[in-house]
């Protein structure tokens, strides 16, 4: 299937790593021109040169922080991509582990203003020459926890869970000129993140990595974990021409472990 990505310029946030780098490459796969960024300059130029060498689309970077840099990093996307975005991927750090009585009141604001703030903002510097183009694609990656909260993981649960309303909405005053606002929900996927939080909560409960890891493995249908190609490739769909009449959509991809419907 053509995903119609070929030569569609994208800026791909907290791309250096993980599910970001995932969905970077399988973009620029399909032939599309991506920007990468993240704060670790070596990370990018290593992400950068893999999917350079795979001769498909071209990729570009700069080493930033989203708080700080945000018109910087979209003036430097539109010029080195050679025009406007027409695909954001609105990937932000996740917040550090914590339950509901333990996160202190001022950490609630720095996260909302690392995490949040940056995929509004940043959507807004790019919706409107997208609605004048007749076509962009906004994904904002999220966390299952949005749907079923995560122990361990207030602060997630709660900061992403503010933007699940704000897509929503945004989804529904664009829809007609062709942009379209979906959130992608990452489970149990294999990255550096997971092991960090299989770590946490390791210590938490006072037991091993490798027990936590089987028994998360356990509670999930798939039996497994999920891999970040298998990420980015969902991810790469709905970003595609193909996937024009999906929007304001939750897509789960993680193998079953939500238990909702």
């Amino acid at each position: 299937m053509d995903l119609g990505l070929k030569g569609k310029r994208a800026l791909v946030l907290s791309s250096s790593r993980g599910l970001g780098r995932g969905i970077a490459e399988a973009i620029a796969a399909e032939g599309a021109n991506v920007f990468l960024t993240a704060r670790s300059e070596d990370k990018l130029k290593a992400a950068a040169e893999a999917i350079n060498a795979r001769g498909a689309g071209r990729a570009a970077y700069l080493a930033a922080d989203l708080k700080t840099d945000l018109e910087t990093i979209h003036a430097k996307a539109v010029e080195v991509l050679g025009g406007p975005i027409d695909i954001l991927v609105a990937n932000t750090g996740g917040p550090p582990a914590g339950t509901a009585l333990g996160v202190a009141a001022d950490q609630w604001t720095a996260q909302f203003e690392a995490m949040i703030l940056p995929v509004i903002k940043l959507s807004g510097l790019v919706i409107e020459g997208m609605r004048e183009r007749k076509f962009g694609r906004i994904l904002i990656v999220a966390s299952s926890g949005v749907i079923q909260p995560i122990p361990n993981l207030v602060m997630s649960n709660t900061l992403r869970s503010s933007l699940v309303g704000w897509a929503k909405t945004m989804s529904n005053e664009v829809a007609a000129d062709g942009v379209t606002v979906n959130m992608i929900l990452p489970g149990r996927i294999e990255t550096d993140r997971t092991a960090e939080l299989d770590a946490a909560n390791a210590k938490k409960q006072s037991k091993t990595v490798e027990e936590i890891a089987a028994n998360a493995r356990a509670a999930i249908p798939a039996g497994r974990y999920g891999r970040v190609e298998e990420f980015g490739d969902v991810a790469c769909f709905l970003v595609s021409e193909r996937a024009s009449y999906v929007t304001g959509s939750l897509v789960r991809v993680d193998g079953g472990a939500i238990k909702s419907v």
